[in-house]
């Protein structure tokens, strides 16, 4: 039986500033969306729109949740110790799970007004937003959409699920910002009531991505297998190699952003202890070599007709 740990697998052609994308990801969002919350909390109020400040409000959680994102990242990146032998990788989707929180209780107090001037009846005493507000609106959907894809693109880069998280909820604002901006015309157009619609609209998709957010983080936090398709390839690579003449049992599951791996393999039941180690760690340097996600493996040798209970 051997066992081994690696650092995280970087393009020698190309290597990675891991720090420096998670820095500028972070500067990015947070001055991003100090900008904007800012703006659309100003048109919000200036334009008496109830979306707008809705909206505005929104954006400025998105600084919170990126520092949570941030400190999330920090922390899965450190080192394994003596206390976390296996490495810090969870503590992503602690961060993630935090994110959903603080998502969620924003979503339901952007929506919990508008469902009240809904239901009130009062329409004509509903104050109908100025033109500032349809102005923002257009100007978060833009700025916004841009910080998604900003954002999505380094995330995937790195590998994390907490920036990929915080890209989502940047969308979540561009959607939110189209609903804000669909209220606020309506509003302007003789509907006033639009206008609280369009703050129910926000919380819709803000609750939504909440739930998206932790559905993923709670999959990947409960030793989830990898699934059928990357276990059979998986199998077959293995099968593949020299001297394994079958594999007795695979099993995979996420750690974090990593996979863990538990393999027993069949070899010629006449070689040596020493040669059948030698086998296992041919496998294991292969296996992380080509499966760049894998961080741990635990190969166990049987010989040939003959399974370990």
């Amino acid at each position: 039986m051997t066992t081994k740990h690696k650092k995280t697998a970087k393009s020698p052609s190309r290597p990675i500033n891991e720090a420096a994308i998670i820095k500028n990801l972070s500067l990015v969002s947070v001055m991003g969306n100090t900008v904007l919350s800012g703006f659309k909390m100003f048109a919000g109020i200036v334009g008496n729109s109830g979306a707008m400040i809705s909206d505005a409000i929104h954006s400025f959680s998105d600084v919170l949740t990126t520092l949570i994102a941030w400190i999330g990242v920090k922390l899965s990146k450190k080192d394994a110790d003596c206390t976390h032998p296996y490495g810090h990788e969870r503590m992503e989707f602690v961060a993630s799970l935090i994110l959903r929180i603080v998502l969620m209780a924003t979503g339901i107090g952007v929506g919990k007004v508008g469902v009240e001037n809904i239901f009130s009846g009062n329409y004509k005493t509903l104050t109908v937003p100025s033109a500032i507000a349809l102005v923002a609106a257009a100007v978060s959907i833009v700025g916004k959409e841009a910080m998604y894809w900003y954002t999505r693109y380094y995330a995937k880069l790195i590998n994390s699920t907490a920036f990929l998280a915080d890209a989502w909820h940047h969308r979540s604002d561009a959607f939110s910002s189209i609903g804000s901006l669909i209220g606020i015309a309506g509003a302007i157009l003789g509907f006033p009531v639009m206008d609280s619609v369009a703050s129910v609209v926000i919380c819709i998709f803000i609750v939504k991505v909440a739930y998206d957010i932790s559905k993923d983080a709670l999959v990947k936090m409960l030793d989830t297998s990898c699934g059928e398709d990357y276990e059979k390839n998986l199998t077959e690579y293995v099968l593949s190699q020299k001297d394994v003449l079958g594999v007795d049992m695979l099993c995979s599951r996420m750690f974090g952003n990593k996979v863990y791996i538990d393999l027993e393999v069949s070899v010629d039941g006449n070689k040596s202890l020493r040669d059948a180690h030698e086998v296992a760690e041919q496998i294991h340097e292969n296996v992380e070599r080509q499966f760049s996600d894998v961080k741990h493996v635990m190969i166990h040798v049987n010989p040939a007709g003959s399974i370990a209970s």
